[in-house]
């Protein structure tokens, strides 16, 4: 086989695309610090960094949805401790209303704070998060108590919102209004209101305003221990918020450390060595000058060659 001039030429030039395109690939990974630049050259890193991102993606969700039901607990925690500060206080005003000292006059003052109290307790009732209400169940938009306390939506205890925080992982977020304020005549454990229906906890309220206002003094005693009862079913309630604020801890720490390491196997499959890609690049540039060196010696004589 007969070896042309031409022939030389095109083998020298074909070579020396083939540095240039080593010598710009590696330049492309020391600017951007990845591997890989389209899917054709690494297929299955690629289909690796694609599978690691959208597990990334999935992660990184389930922490959102994590951090927005832990806002939303802190929430129902700070009002449920509103709530047992209020108890906490109408005690105290019960307990010296009882104790047969207090004329009249105390009396109807205790009583304009009771019915403080118990304004404070509609209001926390109606605590809402990021415009939606808390203890309303799936009727977010609108408050759980109308202004003169009686339930203004008709709920049950099982309108409950649920989280996803990992995969088959699930977590019930809300508490109903019917289980922290009750229901007159069913107490604590009823598990619905209808529009209307007086919750326990405002009716307690209503009834001692009522006793001190006729300074009913065995009336006014038997409300101690109606709100010692209200105390310790708020702390029941918070008891099972804290449980679950504990539980999405974890699982929040859990979600960053999965993201860490697949960030960390995701970088280990498409980030370059900074150090290796500087030696490499400079192997290559001294391979395609001296191609070119070479090259020039090669195209030069052919040319003269070709005009002579």
């Amino acid at each position: 086989m007969r070896i042309t001039n031409g022939m030389l030429i095109n083998n020298m030039v074909y070579n020396l695309n083939q540095n240039l395109k080593t010598l710009e690939k590696l330049q492309y990974q020391q600017a951007t610090g990845k591997k890989i630049r389209v899917p054709s050259e690494d297929p299955i890193g690629a289909s690796k960094s694609l599978k690691f991102n959208t597990d990334i993606s999935k992660l990184e969700q389930y922490k959102r949805n994590t951090e927005d039901a832990m806002s939303w607990m802190n929430d129902t925690e700070t009002a449920l401790g509103e709530i047992n500060e209020v108890l906490k206080r109408a005690y105290e005003l019960t307990v010296d209303a009882a104790n047969g000292t207090k004329d009249g006059e105390d009396l109807i003052k205790i009583k304009d704070e009771i019915d403080q109290l118990k304004d404070h307790l509609i209001q926390l009732a109606n605590t809402t998060f990021s415009g939606r209400h808390l203890f309303s169940g799936f009727n977010t938009d609108k408050p759980l108590l109308s202004e003169d306390g009686t339930y203004n939506i008709a709920i049950n205890s099982d309108e409950v919102f649920t989280y996803n925080i990992g995969i088959s992982e699930k977590i019930e977020v809300n508490i109903t209004g019917v289980d922290v304020f009750g229901v007159e005549g069913s107490s604590y454990d009823a598990d619905s209101a209808n529009i209307g229906d007086k919750p326990e906890l405002i009716k307690i309220f209503e009834d001692l305003s009522t006793a001190l206002e006729n300074n009913d003094t065995n009336g006014i005693q038997e409300f101690i221990g109606k709100i010692q009862s209200s105390q310790s079913h708020i702390l029941s309630v918070r008891s099972k918020v804290g449980a679950k604020m504990n539980r999405l801890e974890l699982t929040e720490k859990k979600l960053n450390l999965n993201i860490n390491n697949v960030k960390e196997l995701l970088s280990y499959n498409e980030d370059v060595d900074i150090t290796e890609v500087i030696m490499d690049i400079s192997m290559a540039e001294n391979v395609y000058v001296s191609s070119l060196m070479v090259g020039a010696k090669v195209i030069q004589p052919s040319l003269v060659q070709f005009l002579s």
